[in-house]
């Protein structure tokens, strides 16, 4: 379903005729949503239980599906909020649901490790055949090539609420929420190594928004001529590619902790970062560089999956998920507004601010790394 909607982007905001402006502004409303009401769908998650958040994820594509269908105005403000909001509750809502389905069965944690690569694996993999189909669909008239695609969007969205539905039935929580918060801030903003995930974590999803929006204008400076449609299927087979050595360090082989992986991961894309921000001109170095950068993504987020389970109690997990993407998501909002309307930095300064994060990622989970572990209690048995 994504997928779907990843080939139009700007396209679409071109045919309603829209300025720079008014596309930034677009961009700002749909990080200022996930901003305000990301935490709140977070702790929603955990006291209604991730079967139905993810039913909610379902029914925000739904509807945004409808409204592209039934109408040709420039909706682009409402299909982004909805859209922020479905993107928000995916990178939570269904990693928190398989994770919890996976100790309901008493499953090994072997597991559960192939589950956080095959998670990735699968979809990047779908994000690729999301943006097959949009390219089958689309048509020399805009809108209706988005009006196809919505119809698709439909289509796929019934299928999954039907398939949602049809699992077993979840218990709707009844912790109530002042015992939640207590046991949230008691094991999430008590405990300096959550802090330490989190940050990582803000880090990660800060680079990875700068590098989204400015790849594109990267690539094609100075008036170059580049079909990137072609070039957007290789960041993702980039990712599918990567995620499939995180068995290899799970299995045992490997000399190296989970932790300092990730240390050398987060260093690794830093430099990527930088080489970048140094205003590198050269496409193929440029697409080399990003592919790389998707590549140590790719192994970078299952191992954060896999850090989450052993630091995060599942009752708390969509609320520290949530949480930890709040400076994220505002550092995002405020770079838009400072490129968008003030123009006062550049593209190379955005990129030379995410390898800095990464590098304090880096630097995050080394200290993560000194703290150790020591797995968390069951908080309802305090």
């Amino acid at each position: 379903m994504e997928g779907l909607w990843s080939v139009y982007g700007e396209l679409e905001l071109t045919s309603y005729a829209l300025s720079k402006e008014s596309m930034v502004f677009y961009l700002c409303v749909g990080y200022s949503t996930a901003l305000v009401l990301g935490p709140l769908l977070g702790v929603l998650s955990d006291l209604i239980g991730q079967k139905r958040i993810c039913l909610l994820y379902c029914v925000l594509h739904l509807v945004v599906g409808v409204w592209k269908r039934i109408t040709m105005s420039p909706s682009a403000w409402f299909a982004n909020i909805f859209l922020s909001l479905a993107g928000l509750v995916y990178s939570f809502g269904f990693e928190t649901w398989l994770v919890v389905e996976h100790e309901k069965q008493s499953q090994r944690n072997d597991s559960l490790n192939e589950t956080f690569w095959l998670m990735t694996f699968l979809e990047s993999a779908s994000l690729i055949g999301g943006q097959v189909l949009a390219n089958w669909l689309v048509d020399e008239n805009v809108q209706h090539g988005i009006a196809l695609s919505a119809t698709a969007s439909l289509f796929l969205s019934v299928v999954t609420i039907i398939c949602i539905v049809q699992t077993a039935k979840e218990p709707l929580k009844t912790l109530p929420f002042r015992d939640y918060s207590a046991a949230f801030y008691a094991y999430v903003l008590g405990d300096k190594r959550i802090w330490f995930l989190g940050t990582s974590q803000a880090c990660l999803q800060f680079s990875t928004a700068v590098f989204w929006i400015l790849w594109a204008p990267t690539i094609v400076a100075d008036g170059r001529e580049v079909n990137l449609g072609l070039i957007y299927p290789c960041f993702l087979g980039s990712r599918m590619l990567g995620s499939t050595a995180f068995p290899w360090l799970m299995s045992g082989q490997s000399l190296l902790r989970l932790e300092d992986c990730l240390v050398y991961i987060y260093a690794i894309l830093g430099v990527v970062f930088s080489i970048v921000a140094y205003d590198y001109q050269e496409i193929r170095i440029l697409v080399v560089l990003f592919c790389l950068f998707h590549g140590f993504s790719g192994l970078a987020l299952p191992l954060l999956a896999r850090l989450r389970t052993m630091y995060v109690p599942n009752e708390l997990r969509g609320g520290m998920i949530s949480l930890s993407q709040v400076p994220a998501n505002a550092t995002i909002l405020f770079f838009l507004i400072q490129r968008g309307y003030s123009n006062k930095i550049e593209n190379s300064t955005m990129m030379a601010f995410g390898a800095i994060s990464l590098f304090t990622a880096s630097g995050c989970i080394y200290l993560l790394r000194r703290w150790g572990k020591s797995p968390h209690q069951d908080w309802h048995k305090l």
